[in-house]
């Protein structure tokens, strides 16, 4: 069953949402102020793609009470799609021998995939379900480690004639889809196995599926040149080098607002419909919306697979932005833990609230160095001045380090004072339900 969260908080006012935003406002014009039009805009496009990612986890907790503590991995599948299939054609791989090795493993996992499947459908033609399941796990490492056997000489000539295969330079908003599609099939096959059991096993094996994603990544030095990573991505905008470093970053920020604005209208859109009334009440009510022959299985995949999808072209967009791929730069705690932050503090099922959070929480979590920093050496000057107090020499690691203590105590703050979130979700009619 899926996680419980019940309707407990007051409708939102238009005043309200208008105060919250207006405060955001302001606090975006002093960020811009104090650390200059560059910065600010930096932070802004990474705070959009956030944005992005967090209304992606409200869809799937807030709409639906699904608990993906796995973030993390659908959005480093997004930013590898996005980068293969975006990055230009490395012509050494496909002179290589490395080429035609990959192609003949690559059926040999197609065919390896077919029999397998075949054979845990043999319950269909007579054959017990235990035998059946006994059958089809012998084969899985069977043809485990015959695929493995098939793809390890490939891989070796690719890294030694080639580096890694490289991509197939494709524009950039194809690789922004590639990224959605590809998040997406893996949450299908992640939520048939898990999704038709208790909740906890969809936080299992999401955040085991995520863990999975990144170790194949940081260790496909074929495919991905693991720690050594791959640069410079491509922009969907002109880069600094052709209209300057502001203006491009601008156009880009333009790009990924449009992206959440159209993401936004249209979650909202499905919020209201028959669709989203239907999944609220499997959240509110499982049991009784499964006597009432709905599908509950089926609808809570099709609303796992929504929310991933967000997530991977989240994920993708955060990767072309900074123009790096490194797989060990996607970590739990930016890249799941800092994302439920968002959508806690600004109310889990409001897409607004995720907006906000999103925006809010990657400020604080971004200014929190540099305010530490600033706070930490007046104080050095003024107890050397006054005391002649002698501080550590360690203070620049400290501040940085002041960033979890900030969110810490922020998430503290709004669980005392606001425990629906900065903006609860609106409470609707049942009718429909």
């Amino acid at each position: 069953m899926a996680a419980s969260r019940p309707l407990e908080a007051p409708a939102t006012s238009p005043r309200r949402d208008l105060l919250v935003f207006a405060t955001l406002a302001a606090l975006i014009l002093v960020v811009f102020i104090a650390q200059g039009s560059a910065y600010g805009t930096r932070m802004m496009v990474e705070a959009a793609a956030y944005a992005i990612i967090a209304i992606g986890l409200n869809v799937q907790w807030g709409y639906a009470g699904l608990f993906n503590v796995g973030l993390m991995g659908f959005i480093a599948a997004g930013a590898f799609a996005s980068m293969f299939v975006t990055y230009p054609v490395n012509d050494a791989f496909w002179a290589s021998e490395g080429a035609g090795l990959l192609g003949h493993a690559l059926l040999a996992l197609a065919l390896a995939v077919v029999v397998v499947w075949l054979i845990s459908q043999s319950w269909r033609i007579g054959l017990p379900r235990g035998l059946s399941q006994a059958l089809t796990v012998v084969a899985g490492a069977i043809a485990y480690l015959w695929v493995v056997g098939v793809f390890d000489p490939a891989t070796v000539a690719i890294e030694r004639d080639a580096g890694f295969i490289g991509g197939l330079g494709l524009p950039v908003f194809a690789g922004w889809a590639a990224a959605g599609l590809v998040a997406g099939i893996i949450a299908w096959f992640v939520g048939r196995i898990c999704l038709g059991l208790p909740g906890d096993y969809l936080a299992i094996a999401t955040l085991g599926i995520a863990q999975i994603i990144k170790t194949f990544l940081k260790n496909a030095d074929w495919l991905t040149r693991g720690t050594l990573t791959v640069s410079p991505l491509p922009w969907p905008v002109p880069g600094a080098s052709d209209i300057g470093f502001l203006w491009a970053r601008g156009l880009y920020l333009s790009i990924t607002a449009i992206i959440l604005l159209l993401v936004y209208l249209l979650m909202e859109r499905a919020y209201r419909a028959p669709w989203g009334r239907m999944m609220r009440a499997i959240r509110d009510n499982e049991q009784a919306a499964a006597s009432m022959g709905k599908d509950v299985t089926g609808r809570r995949l099709e609303i796992f697979i929504v929310g991933c999808v967000l997530v991977g072209i989240g994920g993708a967009i955060l990767v072309h932005f900074t123009s790096i791929f490194d797989p060990s730069g996607f970590i739990d705690l930016n890249h799941s833990f800092l994302i439920w932050v968002m959508v806690i503090l600004g109310g889990a099922g409001n897409n607004r609230g995720a907006i906000f959070g999103a925006v809010f929480v990657y400020i604080v979590w971004a200014m929190s160095e540099p305010a530490a920093l600033g706070l930490f050496h007046l104080a050095r000057d003024w107890g050397q001045s006054l005391f002649g107090w002698q501080p550590p020499v360690d203070l620049d690691a400290r501040a940085l380090q002041m960033r979890v203590f900030v969110i810490g105590l922020t998430i503290a703050l709004v669980l005392r004072y606001a425990p629906s979130g900065v903006l609860p979700e609106r409470r609707v009619s049942g009718r429909g339900r």
